[in-house]
Formats: structure tokens, sequence, C-alpha cells
């Protein structure tokens, strides 16, 4: 039968002749001499029994047989590449499939992406961003193998491990220019004049935020709105007046750049642990673990 002659450097070789419309820049291309090059075509046009390139000027054209060819052949390799590419993503590494605050996604995540994509575990990434609380439930039922977040409460933290990576604070952040900027005595009552955006209740910043309104006398706070979204408190806080408070991981960027400023408030006391949370009983993964190694690695180098 013809199909069982033709060969997939026939095809290849009649597509790149096809397609710069040249024996030579074929040649060129696929690393063949053009002899090599003319009789794999003529072996082809022997087995088709029909002409699919004819000599024009100093390059060759497709024949109207050609062109009914060429689409068969062109589907044809794809077909074979999509068969390699699939026997590719079969061998792959395990999936590694990660959570990571907003803060965090900001701070560490893109580095430590492209040195763990450097070295090449083929291994396919998911990473969510999302609430600490929200993340951990993921952790625990394995839609996640790895959380990069805050040290959750003792009654959350059942069957999970976490390990420790740097200290991180809440700050208030107001646009560069806002009005409690320009008072030499900072007044923090004066807060009460202006809307807030708040972590939400429930999540894992919020006590800490609730703890230091309290012993600084603000036990409420009449213009409120929570959010967990850092793409709209950055978009609200640059055009308008109010605070956002937040931590300051998620506006390290902004505020080196002088976009957006911190009040002048001691936040000390809102300092928590961020690290890494896994299950206990998590499988071993050789991609995880060298993506935790990174992880470490970029935190020390940002503490650096």
């Amino acid at each position: 039968m013809i199909e069982t002659r033709i060969r997939f450097r026939h095809l290849h070789t009649f597509i790149e002749v096809a397609r710069h419309n040249s024996v030579g820049r074929a040649a060129q291309v696929m690393g063949v001499t053009q002899p090599a090059v003319t009789k794999t075509i003529r072996e082809l046009e022997d087995i088709l029994g029909k002409k699919l390139l004819e000599k024009e000027g100093r390059g060759v054209r497709i024949t109207h047989y050609g062109e009914v060819f060429l689409r068969h052949a062109g589907a044809s390799v794809a077909a074979v590449q999509n068969g390699i590419d699939s026997l590719s993503r079969v061998n792959a590494g395990p999936p590694v499939r990660i959570g990571a605050l907003p803060t965090v996604s900001a701070r560490i995540m893109p580095l430590a992406m492209q040195r763990f994509l450097s070295e090449r575990t083929d291994s396919p990434v998911r990473i969510v961003t999302g609430e600490n609380q929200v993340l951990l439930e993921q952790l625990r039922t394995g839609t996640l193998d790895l959380v990069i977040g805050r040290l959750a409460a003792p009654e959350q933290m059942s069957g999970l491990r976490f390990e420790y990576l740097y200290p991180e604070q809440v700050r208030f952040i107001v646009r560069s220019g806002h009005p409690l900027l320009t008072d030499t005595h900072f007044d923090f009552g004066r807060l009460r004049d202006y809307t807030i955006l708040m972590p939400p209740v429930g999540s894992v910043i919020r006590p800490y935020v609730d703890r230091y309104l309290l012993t600084h006398g603000m036990a409420e706070l009449p213009h409120t709105i929570e959010t967990v979204s850092d793409s709209f408190g950055h978009a609200f806080v640059e055009e308008t007046d109010a605070v956002w408070v937040i931590s300051e991981g998620v506006v390290t960027r902004d505020v080196a750049a002088g976009r957006l400023r911190p009040l002048p408030v001691d936040t000390s006391e809102t300092r928590g642990a961020v690290g890494l949370t896994t299950r206990e009983d998590a499988p071993a993964n050789a991609s995880l673990d060298i993506l935790v190694r990174i992880v470490r690695d970029v935190t020390r180098s940002r503490a650096d």
C-alpha cells in the first residue's frame, strides 16, 4: 500500500520545501544537503505518482496536486507532534500545587518560580492566591500541596506542619500626598474621618488588627470596607483618601516607588510568622521538595 512506503522524513521535507519555495532554503533549515532534499522529494512523488513541485525561477512552486497533499501532510505531522507532546506530559514530574497569600505572591513567588523552572523538573505548576484560612482548607483536602502564608491559630493546625520563614507586620497605608501625612504630630483618632479598608473577619491578620485598634482606643470605625482584593485595594487607595490596613509585603514595591506611604505609627505588635505549611501525611514529592528549598533561599536573599 502507498501509505506504508511514506515516511515521516518525506512529509517533513515536502512541508519545508513548500514553506520556503526553495530546496536550498529547506536544506539549510533541516541541516541536510540539497541533493538529499531533492532525492526525498522525488521518492515521495514516485510513491504518490503525482508531481508535487515544479521549478520556478531560482526556486520552486507547489502544484495543484501538491496543494491538496500539503493539507493532509501538515495535519499528519501535527498529529505526530501532538503524540510526542502527550508522551512528554505523561513522563513529566508530579504536579506542584501552591497556595500563597497575596503578600507572598508579590514578594516571594516571582523569583522563586524563575528558579524553579530553571531546574527543569517538568512538573506542571499551579499557583492559587487567596485568604489564609481558605488555602489551608484546600491543603487539608489535598487540592493544594503547599501553603505559603501566616501561621494559623493552633486549632487550625491539626495534621499540618509549619516551617517559619520570616516575620511580617500590618501597615496602615495611604497614597502619597494624603492629608494624614502632613500632620506634624500624627493623631491616630483622625482615622475615623476616613474610609478604612480592613481585612475581613475570619482572615488570619484580622485578630492582630482588632487588638491593635482596641489598644489605641479605636474599638469601632465608622467607615470601613472589608476586602481581600489587593487589586481593589491598590486602585482605591491610590485614587481616594482611604486608609488601607494590609500586610506590608503586599505594598512593598509601591512604598519603595513612592506611590504609597505607611502612616507614621508603630505596628510592630501586629508582627506574625509567615512560613511553609504542609500536610503531615503528604506523600513524597521531589519537585515540591525542590520548590521548598528554593523558597527558603529566596526568602533569605530578600532578608539580606
